[in-house]
């Protein structure tokens, strides 16, 4: 592992943290007093935790996994010395407010100065109010979303007891216009879920050109940018498809974005924000075992979730004060550098035989996908599971994801079997130190590749 600043740092903003409560009276606590026994099971911790992918490492390329910035571990250990609960100003006087301050920066990258927004311990959370307030504004309407959207659409619509319709994709991942039109005609449409970045291949629904389908068929549009929010920060680093639909998410009436993906956060680390302040009336509540010590509203009144971890909101405060969310600033070339590794990365793999990109094109975000070359879809998809587990030999750790056999075949082109699904491997190249180690992983990735296909034969 790379040398950690985080004791370094942590250990003269704990003094300045001490100071701040140096003038109460000093207490025993004996529960902490065994620093030999608690050394020992950390020791015991320290060795158990080596039982992970190097998530941290660039030659992890796999799964949606970014190590936190050293300064948001830094800030929300400090926070753990309080432990404090952004429920209410009460529970975390502080956190409440640097989480207000940090939401509106998150909103401002949007373009919204009037909102209702909090953060959330996950994406999923963040989705399930964004659906539920949806609920509440049309109740017993139907919530469509891509086919290729997260799962957690579909189930949180069960627990909402709301009818779910699923939408095709067309063979760029995106949701497919004319599919969502047929759902529209349909009637009892009362949320279209557009996703910016599908977990599968970061693909980008169009949202500008479903915005105009609202405008004619009067339904919530509800932008999904767990994955792909941040990169509203490089247009001129995405295609067009995409950065129209990034220059479109204002108008959308719900955002969801997970900090905790892009935005350098330790898990969990969700934001949802609605575009309508007045949604905040669905939150009322007058429960007798609230909190009176503030006049404002507090955060626990525009949230599903009560208790809430306030290191949380620290962390993101103290990183987007250190690196802000604008264009053309440090944060921004960070997702810039990993954009441009992928490029590089499917520049390379159209060069190679033995791989097979997807035909539509080159990476919409920084989510790179192929096959194997083969002859028939077992054996790709058999060679798929066989590179995996070379290149994990090799210390290149990659992901499996399945997919649509349509959307490797040329346009036009229909096969026996195109309708199948086949394995594929996946590499999130969301690290900004991707962009150098590239060759690195290129090299292990082929030498992985003729290993497997040299057995094969």
């Amino acid at each position: 592992m790379p040398h950690d600043p985080v004791p370094g740092l942590l250990a003269r903003a704990t003094e300045a943290l001490e100071a701040e409560f140096s003038s109460l009276p000093a207490f025993d606590r004996a529960i902490y007093s065994d620093t030999a026994a608690i050394a020992s099971v950390l020791d015991i911790v320290a060795r158990r935790l080596g039982d992970n992918y190097p998530y941290f490492h660039p030659l992890y390329a796999g799964q949606m996994l970014k190590p936190p910035h050293p300064l948001a571990r830094a800030a929300y250990a400090l926070a753990m010395s309080i432990n404090p609960n952004n429920h209410a100003r009460d529970g975390g006087r502080a956190s409440s407010q640097m989480e207000i301050e940090a939401v509106a920066q998150i909103a401002g990258m949007f373009g919204w100065t009037e909102y209702l927004g909090h953060l959330t311990s996950s994406g999923t959370i963040a989705n399930l109010e964004a659906l539920w307030v949806a609920g509440q504004t049309a109740p017993g309407r139907r919530i469509v979303a891509s086919e290729q959207a997260h799962y957690t659409h579909h189930r949180i619509s069960g627990v909402l007891q709301r009818d779910f319709a699923s939408v095709p994709a067309d063979v760029h991942g995106r949701m497919s216009l004319d599919a969502l039109e047929v759902e529209l005609r349909k009637g009892n449409v009362g949320t279209v879920v557009v996703t910016l970045g599908t977990t599968a291949i970061g693909a980008v629904d169009p949202l500008d050109q479903i915005l105009t389908l609202r405008d004619r068929y009067g339904f919530r549009v509800h932008v999904d940018a767990a994955y792909g929010g941040y990169f509203c920060l490089i247009p001129d680093s995405l295609d067009e498809p995409a950065r129209r639909a990034c220059a479109a998410i204002g108008k959308a009436d719900s955002i969801v974005i997970d900090p905790h993906k892009h935005g350098l956060q330790p898990y969990g680390c969700g934001c949802i924000l609605f575009r309508d302040p007045a949604v905040g009336r669905f939150y009322k509540h007058d429960s007798p075992y609230t909190y009176f010590t503030s006049r404002e509203l507090h955060l626990g009144e525009i949230s599903l979730e009560c208790s809430r971890a306030g290191a949380a909101a620290v962390a993101l405060w103290a990183t987007q004060r250190l690196l802000p969310l604008v264009p053309g600033g440090d944060f921004a070339h960070g997702l810039a550098q990993g954009r441009t590794a992928a490029l590089d990365l499917d520049r390379r793999l159209r060069g190679h035989d033995l791989f097979e990109p997807l035909a539509a094109g080159c990476p919409e975000l920084d989510i790179v996908v192929w096959k194997s070359a083969a002859k028939t879809l077992s054996r790709a998809s058999e060679l798929a599971n066989s590179i995996f587990l070379k290149s994990e030999s090799r210390n290149l750790h990659l992901a499996l994801v399945q997919l649509p056999h349509s959307w490797f075949l040329p346009a036009g082109h229909a096969a026996s079997g195109s309708a199948e699904l086949v394995t594929c491997l996946r590499s999130v190249l969301m690290k900004p130190e991707h962009q150098e180690w590239l060759d690195r992983i290129w090299r292990e990735l082929t030498a992985a590749t003729a290993e497997a296909t040299g057995e094969s034969r």
